[in-house]
Protein backbone atom coordinates (compact mmCIF):
# COMPACT_ATOMS: atom_id res chain seq x y z
CA UNK A 1 0.00 0.00 0.00
CA UNK A 2 2.72 2.22 0.82
CA UNK A 3 4.42 2.11 -2.47
CA UNK A 4 1.13 2.37 -4.44
CA UNK A 5 0.73 6.10 -2.51
CA UNK A 6 4.38 7.02 -3.56
CA UNK A 7 3.28 6.44 -7.27
CA UNK A 8 -0.26 7.95 -6.48
CA UNK A 9 1.77 10.79 -5.06
CA UNK A 10 4.53 11.09 -7.62
CA UNK A 11 2.17 10.86 -10.38
CA UNK A 12 0.06 13.72 -9.13
CA UNK A 13 2.81 16.14 -8.58
CA UNK A 14 3.63 15.79 -12.23
CA UNK A 15 -0.31 15.44 -13.34
CA UNK A 16 -1.29 18.81 -11.66
CA UNK A 17 1.37 20.96 -12.70
CA UNK A 18 -0.26 23.13 -15.15
CA UNK A 19 0.54 24.28 -18.85
CA UNK A 20 3.35 22.44 -19.38
CA UNK A 21 3.95 19.66 -17.97
CA UNK A 22 6.30 16.20 -17.56
CA UNK A 23 5.20 12.57 -18.49
CA UNK A 24 2.87 11.03 -15.77
CA UNK A 25 3.77 7.57 -14.66
CA UNK A 26 0.39 6.39 -14.50
CA UNK A 27 -0.82 8.12 -17.48
CA UNK A 28 -0.57 7.03 -21.17
CA UNK A 29 0.22 9.24 -24.29
CA UNK A 30 -2.89 10.27 -26.31
CA UNK A 31 -2.83 13.00 -28.64
CA UNK A 32 -5.89 13.87 -29.02
CA UNK A 33 -9.47 12.70 -27.45
CA UNK A 34 -11.29 13.33 -30.77
CA UNK A 35 -11.70 9.93 -32.76
CA UNK A 36 -9.98 11.39 -35.91
CA UNK A 37 -7.10 12.98 -35.10
CA UNK A 38 -7.15 16.42 -36.98
CA UNK A 39 -4.64 18.04 -39.18
CA UNK A 40 -2.01 20.18 -37.16
CA UNK A 41 -1.94 23.45 -38.95
CA UNK A 42 0.26 26.74 -37.65
CA UNK A 43 -1.52 29.03 -36.95
CA UNK A 44 -1.40 32.75 -38.65
CA UNK A 45 -0.56 36.29 -37.27
CA UNK A 46 -1.88 39.91 -38.24
CA UNK A 47 1.61 41.62 -37.94
CA UNK A 48 4.77 39.37 -38.86
CA UNK A 49 7.84 41.89 -38.66
CA UNK A 50 11.23 40.85 -40.50
CA UNK A 51 14.23 39.94 -38.81
CA UNK A 52 17.73 42.34 -38.83
CA UNK A 53 20.08 39.31 -37.54
CA UNK A 54 21.38 41.89 -34.95
CA UNK A 55 23.87 39.95 -32.70
CA UNK A 56 24.44 39.15 -29.06
CA UNK A 57 26.80 37.98 -26.26
CA UNK A 58 28.23 34.42 -25.93
CA UNK A 59 25.81 32.74 -23.08
CA UNK A 60 29.00 32.89 -21.12
CA UNK A 61 29.02 37.02 -21.45
CA UNK A 62 24.83 37.64 -21.26
CA UNK A 63 24.27 35.50 -18.03
CA UNK A 64 26.93 37.93 -15.96
CA UNK A 65 24.88 39.21 -13.10
CA UNK A 66 25.65 42.07 -11.22
CA UNK A 67 27.29 40.81 -7.38
CA UNK A 68 27.23 44.32 -6.40
CA UNK A 69 23.68 44.60 -6.54
CA UNK A 70 21.37 43.06 -3.50
CA UNK A 71 20.05 39.72 -3.82
CA UNK A 72 15.96 39.16 -4.93
CA UNK A 73 15.52 36.21 -4.43
CA UNK A 74 12.88 36.69 -1.30
CA UNK A 75 11.02 38.77 -4.07
CA UNK A 76 7.04 39.47 -3.59
CA UNK A 77 4.78 36.78 -3.95
CA UNK A 78 2.26 37.10 -6.94
CA UNK A 79 -0.15 39.80 -5.96
CA UNK A 80 -3.98 38.60 -6.09
CA UNK A 81 -6.08 38.91 -9.14
CA UNK A 82 -8.02 42.16 -9.09
CA UNK A 83 -11.52 40.73 -10.76
CA UNK A 84 -14.02 43.41 -11.74
CA UNK A 85 -16.37 41.80 -13.86
CA UNK A 86 -19.73 42.05 -13.25
CA UNK A 87 -22.17 44.14 -14.97
CA UNK A 88 -20.38 44.23 -18.05
CA UNK A 89 -22.30 45.54 -21.32
CA UNK A 90 -21.17 43.50 -23.48
CA UNK A 91 -21.79 45.62 -26.46
CA UNK A 92 -20.72 48.53 -24.84
CA UNK A 93 -17.60 46.33 -23.96
CA UNK A 94 -16.72 46.15 -27.28
CA UNK A 95 -17.80 49.49 -28.09
CA UNK A 96 -15.45 50.87 -26.17
CA UNK A 97 -12.51 48.42 -26.95
CA UNK A 98 -12.56 49.39 -30.84
CA UNK A 99 -11.31 52.61 -30.08
CA UNK A 100 -7.51 51.55 -28.68
CA UNK A 101 -4.38 52.04 -30.33
CA UNK A 102 -2.14 49.65 -31.63
CA UNK A 103 -0.45 46.80 -29.54
CA UNK A 104 2.47 46.34 -29.09
CA UNK A 105 3.99 50.27 -29.29
CA UNK A 106 7.23 49.76 -31.01
CA UNK A 107 10.20 51.91 -29.90
CA UNK A 108 13.43 51.36 -31.91
CA UNK A 109 16.96 52.96 -30.44
CA UNK A 110 18.99 55.70 -32.04
CA UNK A 111 22.79 55.87 -30.95
CA UNK A 112 21.69 58.69 -28.60
CA UNK A 113 19.35 56.16 -26.70
CA UNK A 114 22.09 53.75 -26.35
CA UNK A 115 24.94 55.94 -25.15
CA UNK A 116 22.39 57.10 -22.64
CA UNK A 117 22.47 53.53 -20.70
CA UNK A 118 19.87 52.87 -18.18
CA UNK A 119 19.55 56.32 -17.65
CA UNK A 120 17.30 56.46 -20.74
CA UNK A 121 14.67 54.65 -19.08
CA UNK A 122 14.86 56.72 -15.49
CA UNK A 123 14.45 59.94 -17.70
CA UNK A 124 11.16 58.41 -19.81
CA UNK A 125 9.89 55.82 -17.17
CA UNK A 126 6.29 58.03 -16.57
CA UNK A 127 5.95 58.44 -20.18
CA UNK A 128 7.05 54.77 -20.71
CA UNK A 129 4.34 53.60 -18.24
CA UNK A 130 1.59 55.67 -20.03
CA UNK A 131 1.93 54.41 -22.79
CA UNK A 132 2.56 50.93 -21.78
CA UNK A 133 -1.18 51.52 -20.47
CA UNK A 134 -2.54 53.11 -23.60
CA UNK A 135 -1.02 50.39 -25.78
CA UNK A 136 -0.65 47.37 -23.72
CA UNK A 137 2.32 46.34 -24.29
CA UNK A 138 6.08 48.21 -25.54
CA UNK A 139 8.42 46.35 -27.48
CA UNK A 140 12.03 47.78 -27.10
CA UNK A 141 14.10 47.18 -30.29
CA UNK A 142 18.00 47.53 -30.93
CA UNK A 143 18.80 48.94 -27.07
CA UNK A 144 22.22 47.35 -26.22
CA UNK A 145 22.07 47.37 -22.73
CA UNK A 146 19.56 44.72 -22.32
CA UNK A 147 21.63 42.11 -23.95
CA UNK A 148 22.65 40.69 -20.69
CA UNK A 149 21.05 39.89 -17.47
CA UNK A 150 22.76 42.59 -15.88
CA UNK A 151 22.09 45.47 -17.99
CA UNK A 152 18.20 44.40 -17.94
CA UNK A 153 18.12 44.52 -14.47
CA UNK A 154 19.23 47.97 -14.55
CA UNK A 155 16.26 48.26 -17.06
CA UNK A 156 14.16 47.17 -15.16
CA UNK A 157 14.97 49.16 -11.94
CA UNK A 158 15.30 52.65 -13.71
CA UNK A 159 11.81 52.12 -14.32
CA UNK A 160 10.72 51.56 -10.89
CA UNK A 161 9.43 48.32 -11.50
CA UNK A 162 9.31 45.80 -7.97
CA UNK A 163 9.86 42.05 -9.27
CA UNK A 164 7.61 39.67 -7.94
CA UNK A 165 7.30 35.05 -8.55
CA UNK A 166 5.84 33.87 -11.41
CA UNK A 167 1.57 33.17 -10.24
CA UNK A 168 2.80 29.02 -11.00
CA UNK A 169 6.30 28.63 -9.68
CA UNK A 170 5.38 26.06 -7.37
CA UNK A 171 4.17 24.57 -10.71
CA UNK A 172 7.43 23.97 -12.14
CA UNK A 173 6.28 25.67 -15.44
CA UNK A 174 9.44 27.66 -15.00
CA UNK A 175 13.02 27.66 -13.24
CA UNK A 176 14.89 31.19 -12.91
CA UNK A 177 17.54 31.58 -15.26
CA UNK A 178 18.83 34.25 -12.77
CA UNK A 179 17.46 34.14 -9.23
CA UNK A 180 19.23 36.35 -7.51
CA UNK A 181 17.84 38.85 -10.26
CA UNK A 182 14.78 37.82 -10.25
CA UNK A 183 14.47 36.56 -14.12
CA UNK A 184 12.54 33.49 -15.00
CA UNK A 185 13.90 30.88 -17.94
CA UNK A 186 11.07 31.24 -20.63
CA UNK A 187 9.47 28.16 -21.98
CA UNK A 188 13.03 27.30 -23.82
CA UNK A 189 13.25 23.82 -23.02
CA UNK A 190 14.34 21.22 -25.78
CA UNK A 191 11.32 19.07 -25.10
CA UNK A 192 8.85 21.65 -25.77
CA UNK A 193 10.40 24.01 -28.76
CA UNK A 194 7.87 21.76 -31.50
CA UNK A 195 5.33 23.02 -28.72
CA UNK A 196 3.19 26.48 -30.16
CA UNK A 197 2.30 28.38 -26.94
CA UNK A 198 -0.81 30.16 -27.67
CA UNK A 199 -2.42 33.17 -26.37
CA UNK A 200 -2.58 33.91 -22.45
CA UNK A 201 -2.36 36.18 -19.66
CA UNK A 202 0.47 34.94 -16.91
CA UNK A 203 -2.71 34.79 -14.90
CA UNK A 204 -5.03 32.10 -12.66
CA UNK A 205 -8.26 33.03 -11.34
CA UNK A 206 -6.02 33.56 -8.07
CA UNK A 207 -3.07 35.04 -8.97
CA UNK A 208 -2.31 37.51 -11.60
CA UNK A 209 1.46 39.50 -12.62
CA UNK A 210 0.88 43.33 -12.79
CA UNK A 211 3.24 43.65 -15.66
CA UNK A 212 6.61 41.50 -17.55
CA UNK A 213 9.34 42.12 -19.19
CA UNK A 214 10.42 39.62 -21.54
CA UNK A 215 13.69 39.37 -22.99
CA UNK A 216 15.92 38.00 -25.69
CA UNK A 217 19.40 37.22 -25.14
CA UNK A 218 19.73 34.78 -28.01
CA UNK A 219 17.00 34.20 -30.95
CA UNK A 220 16.54 30.63 -31.77
CA UNK A 221 19.64 29.42 -33.84
CA UNK A 222 17.80 27.62 -36.87
CA UNK A 223 14.73 29.16 -36.88
CA UNK A 224 11.42 30.46 -35.77
CA UNK A 225 10.35 31.45 -31.86
CA UNK A 226 8.68 34.56 -32.51
CA UNK A 227 7.48 36.24 -29.24
CA UNK A 228 3.29 36.13 -30.04
CA UNK A 229 1.54 39.37 -28.20
CA UNK A 230 -2.04 40.74 -28.86
CA UNK A 231 -4.28 43.15 -27.27
CA UNK A 232 -6.93 41.29 -25.49
CA UNK A 233 -8.80 44.77 -26.03
CA UNK A 234 -8.58 44.36 -29.77
CA UNK A 235 -9.55 40.66 -29.75
CA UNK A 236 -12.82 42.04 -27.61
CA UNK A 237 -13.67 44.11 -29.98
CA UNK A 238 -13.39 41.87 -32.57
CA UNK A 239 -15.14 38.63 -31.12
CA UNK A 240 -18.52 37.50 -32.59
CA UNK A 241 -20.83 39.53 -30.20
CA UNK A 242 -23.12 36.22 -29.67
CA UNK A 243 -20.69 34.69 -28.86
CA UNK A 244 -19.27 37.30 -26.52
CA UNK A 245 -22.29 37.68 -24.70
CA UNK A 246 -22.60 33.47 -24.14
CA UNK A 247 -19.48 33.13 -23.18
CA UNK A 248 -19.87 36.18 -20.29
CA UNK A 249 -23.50 34.59 -19.46
CA UNK A 250 -22.45 31.06 -18.98
CA UNK A 251 -18.57 32.11 -17.95
CA UNK A 252 -15.60 29.63 -18.59
CA UNK A 253 -13.68 26.88 -16.41
CA UNK A 254 -10.44 25.36 -17.26
CA UNK A 255 -8.90 22.48 -16.26
CA UNK A 256 -4.68 22.55 -16.12
CA UNK A 257 -3.91 18.61 -16.19
CA UNK A 258 -5.38 14.98 -16.03
CA UNK A 259 -4.42 11.97 -14.08
CA UNK A 260 -6.02 8.85 -15.87
CA UNK A 261 -6.87 6.46 -13.52
CA UNK A 262 -7.93 3.04 -14.59
CA UNK A 263 -12.02 3.40 -15.10
CA UNK A 264 -12.26 -0.62 -13.13
CA UNK A 265 -11.54 0.53 -10.44
CA UNK A 266 -13.80 0.59 -7.95
CA UNK A 267 -15.65 3.52 -6.91
CA UNK A 268 -14.51 3.88 -3.01
CA UNK A 269 -10.77 3.75 -4.60
CA UNK A 270 -11.25 6.03 -6.72
CA UNK A 271 -12.70 8.14 -4.60
CA UNK A 272 -10.31 8.06 -2.19
CA UNK A 273 -7.47 8.91 -4.75
CA UNK A 274 -9.56 11.95 -5.74
CA UNK A 275 -9.37 12.55 -2.28
CA UNK A 276 -5.33 12.26 -1.94
CA UNK A 277 -4.62 14.87 -4.43
CA UNK A 278 -7.43 17.07 -3.25
CA UNK A 279 -6.00 17.19 0.17
CA UNK A 280 -2.12 16.42 -0.36
CA UNK A 281 -1.10 17.90 -4.02
CA UNK A 282 -2.97 20.22 -5.02
CA UNK A 283 -2.93 23.10 -2.48
CA UNK A 284 1.03 22.93 -3.51
CA UNK A 285 0.53 25.01 -6.57
CA UNK A 286 -1.37 28.05 -4.89
CA UNK A 287 -4.96 27.79 -7.24
CA UNK A 288 -8.77 27.27 -6.44
CA UNK A 289 -8.95 23.56 -7.73
CA UNK A 290 -11.73 21.65 -7.98
CA UNK A 291 -10.75 17.84 -9.04
CA UNK A 292 -13.64 16.88 -11.17
CA UNK A 293 -13.66 12.80 -12.55
CA UNK A 294 -14.41 12.45 -16.85
CA UNK A 295 -15.23 16.49 -17.29
CA UNK A 296 -13.83 16.33 -20.67
CA UNK A 297 -15.95 12.15 -21.57
CA UNK A 298 -12.57 10.35 -21.08
CA UNK A 299 -13.61 7.36 -18.65
CA UNK A 300 -11.25 7.20 -15.38
CA UNK A 301 -9.52 10.76 -15.93
CA UNK A 302 -9.23 13.06 -13.05
CA UNK A 303 -8.66 16.97 -13.84
CA UNK A 304 -8.33 19.62 -12.18
CA UNK A 305 -10.20 22.27 -13.09
CA UNK A 306 -10.28 25.91 -11.91
CA UNK A 307 -13.34 28.07 -10.75
CA UNK A 308 -15.40 29.30 -12.64
CA UNK A 309 -14.33 33.45 -14.37
CA UNK A 310 -15.90 35.48 -16.44
CA UNK A 311 -14.10 35.64 -19.82
CA UNK A 312 -13.96 40.08 -19.78
CA UNK A 313 -12.78 42.13 -17.00
CA UNK A 314 -12.46 45.69 -16.41
CA UNK A 315 -9.01 46.71 -16.30
CA UNK A 316 -7.55 47.25 -13.20
CA UNK A 317 -6.21 50.64 -13.56
CA UNK A 318 -7.99 52.04 -16.47
CA UNK A 319 -11.38 50.33 -16.21
CA UNK A 320 -11.37 49.05 -20.24
CA UNK A 321 -12.71 46.23 -20.87
CA UNK A 322 -10.55 43.13 -22.34
CA UNK A 323 -10.69 39.77 -23.13
CA UNK A 324 -8.75 38.37 -20.20
CA UNK A 325 -8.64 34.70 -20.49
CA UNK A 326 -6.34 31.53 -21.23
CA UNK A 327 -9.13 29.68 -23.89
CA UNK A 328 -7.17 30.70 -27.04
CA UNK A 329 -3.68 28.90 -25.40
CA UNK A 330 -5.88 25.94 -23.13
CA UNK A 331 -8.91 24.98 -25.46
CA UNK A 332 -8.41 21.10 -26.49
CA UNK A 333 -9.54 21.87 -29.75
CA UNK A 334 -7.21 24.36 -30.96
CA UNK A 335 -4.48 22.14 -29.35
CA UNK A 336 -5.25 19.29 -31.33
CA UNK A 337 -5.11 21.46 -34.46
CA UNK A 338 -1.68 22.88 -34.19
CA UNK A 339 1.56 21.85 -33.32
CA UNK A 340 1.44 20.49 -29.87
CA UNK A 341 4.58 18.60 -27.63
CA UNK A 342 2.59 18.07 -24.47
CA UNK A 343 2.23 14.91 -22.73
CA UNK A 344 -1.67 14.08 -22.02
CA UNK A 345 -1.15 14.55 -18.97
CA UNK A 346 -0.18 18.58 -19.48
CA UNK A 347 -3.46 18.86 -22.54
CA UNK A 348 -5.54 20.88 -20.82
CA UNK A 349 -9.36 21.74 -21.98
CA UNK A 350 -11.98 24.62 -21.53
CA UNK A 351 -15.79 24.43 -20.57
CA UNK A 352 -18.63 26.60 -20.59
CA UNK A 353 -18.89 26.76 -16.98
CA UNK A 354 -22.89 26.33 -16.03
CA UNK A 355 -22.93 22.39 -18.06
CA UNK A 356 -18.85 21.89 -17.43
CA UNK A 357 -19.13 21.03 -21.33
CA UNK A 358 -16.33 21.72 -23.62
CA UNK A 359 -16.28 24.90 -25.54
CA UNK A 360 -17.46 23.55 -29.38
CA UNK A 361 -15.41 23.97 -32.26
CA UNK A 362 -17.50 26.24 -33.86
CA UNK A 363 -16.88 28.97 -30.82
CA UNK A 364 -13.31 27.59 -30.52
CA UNK A 365 -12.71 28.41 -34.26
CA UNK A 366 -13.95 32.16 -33.51
CA UNK A 367 -11.80 32.43 -30.48
CA UNK A 368 -8.54 30.94 -32.83
CA UNK A 369 -9.68 33.84 -35.84
CA UNK A 370 -10.52 36.79 -33.88
CA UNK A 371 -7.23 36.49 -31.24
CA UNK A 372 -4.67 35.12 -34.47
CA UNK A 373 -5.73 38.24 -36.54
CA UNK A 374 -4.42 40.61 -33.93
CA UNK A 375 -1.22 38.45 -32.87
CA UNK A 376 2.14 40.16 -33.32
CA UNK A 377 4.53 38.02 -34.00
CA UNK A 378 7.60 39.91 -33.20
CA UNK A 379 11.31 39.41 -34.60
CA UNK A 380 12.49 39.89 -31.39
CA UNK A 381 16.63 39.75 -30.78
CA UNK A 382 19.33 39.81 -28.33
CA UNK A 383 18.62 43.15 -26.56
CA UNK A 384 15.17 43.30 -27.19
CA UNK A 385 12.88 43.83 -24.42
CA UNK A 386 8.10 43.37 -24.57
CA UNK A 387 7.02 45.50 -21.92
CA UNK A 388 3.82 43.97 -21.07
CA UNK A 389 0.64 45.09 -19.38
CA UNK A 390 -0.83 41.98 -18.44
CA UNK A 391 -4.15 42.73 -17.65
CA UNK A 392 -4.43 43.93 -21.09
CA UNK A 393 -1.77 41.63 -23.75
CA UNK A 394 -1.50 38.42 -23.97
CA UNK A 395 1.12 36.97 -25.22
CA UNK A 396 2.74 33.00 -26.41
CA UNK A 397 5.30 31.58 -28.32
CA UNK A 398 6.01 30.21 -32.03
CA UNK A 399 8.03 26.94 -32.59
CA UNK A 400 11.55 27.37 -33.12
CA UNK A 401 14.41 24.82 -34.15
CA UNK A 402 18.20 24.88 -32.65
CA UNK A 403 18.87 26.71 -29.20
CA UNK A 404 16.97 29.84 -27.79
CA UNK A 405 17.40 31.96 -24.88
CA UNK A 406 14.93 34.01 -23.34
CA UNK A 407 13.75 34.98 -19.73
CA UNK A 408 10.89 36.83 -18.01
CA UNK A 409 10.62 39.05 -15.24
CA UNK A 410 7.33 39.87 -13.29
CA UNK A 411 5.98 42.73 -11.68
CA UNK A 412 3.67 43.74 -8.89
CA UNK A 413 1.52 46.49 -8.28
CA UNK A 414 3.03 50.28 -6.75
CA UNK A 415 0.38 50.55 -4.68
CA UNK A 416 0.53 48.72 -1.55
CA UNK A 417 -3.29 47.45 -0.85
CA UNK A 418 -2.74 45.92 -4.33
CA UNK A 419 0.52 44.11 -3.50
CA UNK A 420 0.30 42.73 -0.45
CA UNK A 421 2.21 41.92 2.13
CA UNK A 422 3.28 38.64 1.13
CA UNK A 423 7.04 37.50 0.35
CA UNK A 424 8.15 34.54 -1.07
CA UNK A 425 7.25 31.33 -0.09
CA UNK A 426 10.47 29.28 0.38
CA UNK A 427 9.16 26.05 1.35
CA UNK A 428 7.28 25.78 -2.43
CA UNK A 429 10.46 26.34 -3.89
CA UNK A 430 11.52 22.82 -3.71
CA UNK A 431 8.61 21.33 -5.33
CA UNK A 432 9.03 24.11 -8.23
CA UNK A 433 13.16 22.69 -8.59
CA UNK A 434 12.21 19.01 -8.32
CA UNK A 435 9.64 19.53 -11.19
CA UNK A 436 11.94 21.38 -13.50
CA UNK A 437 14.94 18.69 -12.64
CA UNK A 438 12.32 15.78 -14.20
CA UNK A 439 11.44 18.51 -17.16
CA UNK A 440 15.11 17.90 -18.00
CA UNK A 441 14.96 14.44 -18.46
CA UNK A 442 12.77 14.23 -21.25
CA UNK A 443 14.40 14.16 -24.63
CA UNK A 444 14.62 17.16 -27.29
CA UNK A 445 12.06 17.44 -29.51
CA UNK A 446 9.69 15.22 -27.13
CA UNK A 447 6.09 14.39 -29.00
CA UNK A 448 3.23 13.21 -27.77
CA UNK A 449 1.92 10.08 -29.50
CA UNK A 450 0.38 11.80 -32.08
CA UNK A 451 -0.64 8.48 -34.12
Amino acid sequence: MKLITAVLLLSSVTAFAPSYNLISLSSRLYSTVEVNAPDRVAPGAGYVPEWEDRPGLSPQEFMKSDLSKPDLSGMWECPLTRWNSEGIDVAEAQRMAKSVPHCPLEVKASESDNAQGASYFSKNAEKIKQDLLKHGAIWFRGFDLMKSVQGYREMYEALGFDPCLDPLHSSGLRKFASERDALYEEVNKPSLRGHYIGLHCESTAKRTAAYAAFVCFQKATEGGGRFLVADGAAILAELDPKLLQKLYDRKIRISVSNLDIPPSLPGPIKEGIKSLVDVAVAPKFDMDLEMIYESDGKPGRLQAVESAESPINRHPVTGLPVWFNNAHNHARKLRDRRPCGVPEVGMTEVFYADTMEPLTLEDCNEIKRASEKHIAALSMEPGDVLLVDNYRALHGRDIFQGDRFHAVSWFTWDDEEWRGNERRIVEKNGLNKMINGMMDWLPKDFESNQS
